[in-house]
């Protein structure tokens, strides 16, 4: 049965026939969206792991699964990388059956709970809800999706995706992040025996590392992790892939198919004067020492500069984990520096909302040309060029060009380089025979996924060089059909 077909079964069932029949769709677009409760600013500026997004109620859920006019042709699901069956999940919703929606969920998804919480609903899913092209909110998807996945994991009735039997095929899986999970997901699914190989000493990759637990709590990632384990993925932790064991190895040890998903943690920098003073430091340190190694608790081994005049240099998501966490760590001023305007900024609208009411400063049309040290090396100040928008450049977005003579300087204790990140490029290094773009990408073919070595397949941002968990998440479930596919030949 093709999707599309399946999609028509479903929304032919009785209860969902029933459903649609009890509520006229003018009734339902005139409902309001849903609005979800959070932690006051002023408190949760001061707490590191508490969550700021506070869930749905069972009754706001219903209410506002309500609101879905279950289409015939729902075009909410071509905005979603891993197919999730949206009206299907959110109509179970609807009826009250929480357990059956989140079951949709794994269907598709083998992070549903991380998935509602970080992945722009507002950019994928959302943006193609029928109430959008009628001038209204969309449904909110991603609050029904969080809403679901908790309330199984609360509800102690974690469902298994029904698995297919064991097919006695091997395959490894590099890196245990959103990329990685997804592909090993569909796969254990399929029958086959995977291992996935994480360089850390926690499963998660970004998901750990990368985001905060005020936007993403550990505990959260790891009952997603633990229903991998029980279908059956095994996990290999402290094992780099290219150093502990080779791609050679990997043959050696049976394994028919590796799928790369080792992602872009080489931070990059502005090349300036200044970058190597004691107190500049790339978002990716920051975050691993935070998220990851708990620095923050004054039990942890690892230490962390708590700055109290912090600065974070970018404009997306994990400069506003930066900032946000930097406040939460003492920052009397805390500021994102971005060289463009507010509106170019790449972050989501909810992560600049709430850093501002967090008390977070914004210094748009900003750009750093050199950081000042004291006399032992440690950065007291930061020079910043003012700047003006010219024309689009290829991203579209308006180029910010400097105006002449206009130099502010501002004091500093902390300085955060937060302006994206290029591939690991230690794969690349180690698997002979793998093409790889001039940003040390993997190149791999668009509708499979595949290398150039026949079976290695990679996505995530080994392959686009940063992205999102959702895009990533994509990448592994396609990579999985076309793996699969290519196996069974």
């Amino acid at each position: 049965m093709t999707t599309e077909e399946l999609i028509a079964a479903r929304r032919a069932e009785p209860w969902r026939e029933a459903l649609r029949k009890s509520k006229k769709n003018k009734e339902r677009t005139d409902l309001a969206r849903v609005k979800m409760s959070e932690l006051n600013p002023e408190y949760r500026s001061h707490t590191r792991l508490e969550e700021v997004n506070l869930g749905l109620t069972k009754e706001q859920a219903m209410q506002e699964a309500q609101r879905c006019l279950d289409c015939p042709n729902p075009s909410c699901m071509k905005g979603c990388p891993v197919g999730i069956h949206i009206p299907t999940f959110i109509k179970h919703i609807e009826c009250g059956e929480f357990l059956e929606a989140a079951k949709t969920l794994k269907e598709t998804s083998a992070l549903p709970a991380v998935c509602g919480r970080v992945c722009p609903q507002e950019k994928q899913c959302e943006s193609q809800c029928i109430h959008v092209k009628m001038g209204k909110p969309a449904v909110a998807i991603g609050y029904l999706e969080r809403f679901a996945a908790d309330y199984e994991r609360e509800s102690g009735q974690i469902a298994l995706p029904e698995l297919a039997p064991k097919n006695g095929i091997k395959v490894a899986v590099v890196g245990s992040g959103p990329a990685g999970l997804s592909f090993a997901g569909d796969m254990v699914k399929k029958g086959y025996d995977v291992t996935v190989y994480e360089a850390l000493h926690e499963i998660g990759g970004v998901l750990k590392y990368g985001i905060p637990e005020f936007r993403l709590p550990n505990r959260i990632v790891d009952v997603e992790i633990e229903g991998l384990r029980k279908m059956g993925v095994q996990f290999v932790k402290d094992c780099i892939v290219g150093k502990t064991i080779s791609y050679e190895d990997l043959h050696a040890e049976g394994y028919k198919g590796v799928f790369v998903a080792s992602g872009a943690g080489l931070p990059n920098f502005m090349n300036i004067p200044g970058e190597n003073l004691v107190g500049v430091m790339s978002s990716n340190e920051y975050l691993t020492r935070v998220n990851l190694m708990d620095a923050a608790n004054p039990e942890s081994d690892t230490p962390v500069l708590e700055g109290k005049r912090v600065a974070v240099i970018g404009g997306g998501n994990t400069a506003m984990d930066s900032v946000r966490t930097a406040r939460r760590l003492g920052a009397d001023r805390a500021m994102i520096v971005y060289r463009r305007s507010e509106e170019e900024m790449p972050a989501r609208l909810e992560e600049v909302k709430h850093a501002k009411e967090e008390g977070v400063e914004f210094l748009t049309l900003h750009n750093p040309i050199e950081y000042i040290g004291d006399e032992r090396g440690r950065v007291k100040q930061m020079r910043l060029q003012v700047m003006e928008l010219g024309e689009p450049d290829a991203s579209g977005r308006r180029r910010p060009v400097p105006v002449e003579g206009q130099i502010v300087t501002i004091d500093v204790d902390e300085v955060i380089v937060s302006i994206g990140v290029s591939p690991n490029p230690l794969i690349p290094r180690a698997f002979s025979g793998l093409e790889v773009s001039k940003k040390g990408t993997i190149v791999v073919s668009e509708e499979e996924m595949r290398s150039a070595l026949p079976d290695v397949y990679a996505g995530g941002d080994i392959v686009r060089g940063g992205a999102t968990v959702i895009l990533a998440m994509g990448d592994g479930r396609k990579a999985a059909a076309a793996m699969d596919r290519n196996l069974r030949k």
